[in-house]
């Protein structure tokens, strides 16, 4: 109960410590209170590196510093009643200034044009969109011990900061408990008379709490950047991709519940609620899906729950089925009552006859879905639907086209068998290139492919750039 409550605590210190409220200020006195400088330090340092994941080291630790600062300050028995609202005004007017030493954000700059209390609520809600590529590698255990014997402190900090910069969509409990935890082993082990041994132990302790917080960053991370709505479809689109024989009954409770559990479980501040709701989740996956298709079959022997979800999670996409052309939805389909149903089944439909990455369909089923939508609040619904129904169909599938084009050979190939292939159909297709112009354009797709040509690529940064390449 304790831990939980402080992490209750700790959420609120986000918007708290940029208000300048008096009950805000009663929030983050007691939370300091309760946790003791310590620990109020760390979790400024989780939650400002969470929020401004982009900035670096220097820059979250000064602004960590300066909020620790006006806290203990302002917070001390006798301290002036206006020291909290004084000191977290100048705290916004520095973050103004043009050689701040804090995060840097594209939106500070209008935050500044306002003044007082709305200025301060305008730094408040500024964060920076989630790494989707992390780069947080764990060092070696002797290099490990080594910056920890030299500087415990120093290398806690800096940890804390590499980690919930780098997964910092993960929910705050797990990355809490996370990073408590590999600090707690670190600590014993470097200070024990067999280290690698004492890491091999530990480790394997905290297995599944670091994959639960790994995936649960990767899975949020894409809610975060969908929304609620386009994460349906989304999880519609994969399991449909990855189980096409499967019915559309199966798979959107699927979808549906996942979205929820992500609702639900990305920002709580209970501990379990994602090592609950998950292994709940890979039991409808197994009841729903492991008789439909193999490869869920497979899956579903595995041991833990949390073995399960990886194994479906990272499941690539089934060859695609071989049936009739769908047709495309009129207004009959879409204006009416049961419009979302006709959304499910089309897109359903498409995504199991379509051998292209979520990311490409997510995109162009979009912009469909969009102008389709407005044709229904058209004055002549029909009118609208022939007009633009057949364009947007050449659009569509020509997109698609040029996806798998993008995409073709990825997944059926080791990397350098991909980019092998690749750099002979660029070949064909560009004949009076130099040799000097194909390797870069080789180069070029194929990074392309690396990041956006699987089943789980991140939608942010390759909805950029599916645009572009295709």
């Amino acid at each position: 109960m304790k831990r939980i409550l402080v992490l209750l605590l700790a959420l609120a210190l986000g918007h708290a410590l940029e208000r300048g409220r008096d009950y805000e200020k009663d929030k983050v006195c007691k939370e300091l209170a309760f946790l003791g400088n310590d620990d109020f330090r760390s979790l400024s340092l989780i939650l400002y590196s969470r929020k401004f994941s982009s900035g670096t080291f220097e820059q979250v630790s000064q602004l960590v510093n300066e909020v620790v600062s006006l806290t203990e300050d302002c917070c001390a028995e006798g301290a002036d009643p206006t020291c909290y609202d004084t000191r977290t005004s100048a705290l916004s007017v520095k973050s103004c200034e043009s050689d701040s030493p804090f995060p840097v954000h594209p939106g500070t700059p209008e935050c500044c044009t306002k003044e007082g209390l709305e200025r301060k609520l305008c730094m408040a809600a500024l964060k920076h969109q989630p790494r989707e590529f992390p780069t947080y590698v764990e060092p070696a255990n002797d290099e490990i011990c080594e910056a920890f014997r030299k500087d415990p402190k120093g290398f806690a900090n800096q940890f804390l900061y590499e980690y919930s910069s780098n997964y910092g969509q993960a929910p705050m409990p797990l990355l809490v408990g996370y990073t408590r935890s590999y600090l707690s082993m670190v600590g014993s082990c470097c200070t024990s008379a067999s280290p690698t041994a004492c890491f091999l132990k530990e480790r394997l302790q905290i297995k599944h709490l670091s994959l639960l917080t790994t995936l649960s960053n990767r899975v949020c991370s894409q809610y975060a950047a969908y929304g609620k709505e386009k994460s349906r479809l989304s999880h519609l689109i994969k399991l449909a991709q990855k189980a096409p024989t499967a019915d559309l009954k199966n798979i959107v409770p699927l979808a549906e519940d996942i979205t929820e559990i992500l609702s639900r479980c990305c920002e709580s501040t209970s501990e379990d609620c994602m090592s609950k709701e998950l292994p709940e989740h890979t039991i409808k996956i197994c009841d729903n899906l492991s008789t439909k298709n193999s490869k869920f079959e497979e899956c579903c022997q595995e041991k833990t729950p949390m073995d399960i979800f990886m194994c479906t999670y990272f499941m690539p996409a089934a060859q695609p089925l071989q049936l009739p052309a769908i047709k495309f939805p009129t207004n009959k389909d879409l204006c009416g009552q049961s419009g979302s149903k006709a959304v499910d089944q089309y897109t359903f439909e498409l995504s199991r006859r379509t051998h292209i990455p979520e990311v490409f369909l997510s995109k162009v089923l979009e912009t469909t879905l969009k102008t389709l939508s407005e044709c229904c609040d058209s004055q002549d619904s029909p009118a609208c639907f022939n007009t633009k129904g057949p364009l947007l169909k050449k659009e569509l599938t020509s997109f698609i086209e040029k996806g798998q084009e993008m995409c073709a050979d990825y997944s059926e190939n080791t990397f350098t068998e991909y980019k092998k292939k690749l750099a002979e159909r660029l070949k064909t297709k560009m004949s009076d290139s130099s040799p000097l112009e194909l390797a870069g354009l080789v180069d070029k797709y194929s990074d392309f492919a690396s990041k956006c040509c699987s089943i789980n690529s991140p939608p942010l940064y390759c909805d950029t750039q599916v645009g572009k390449d295709t």
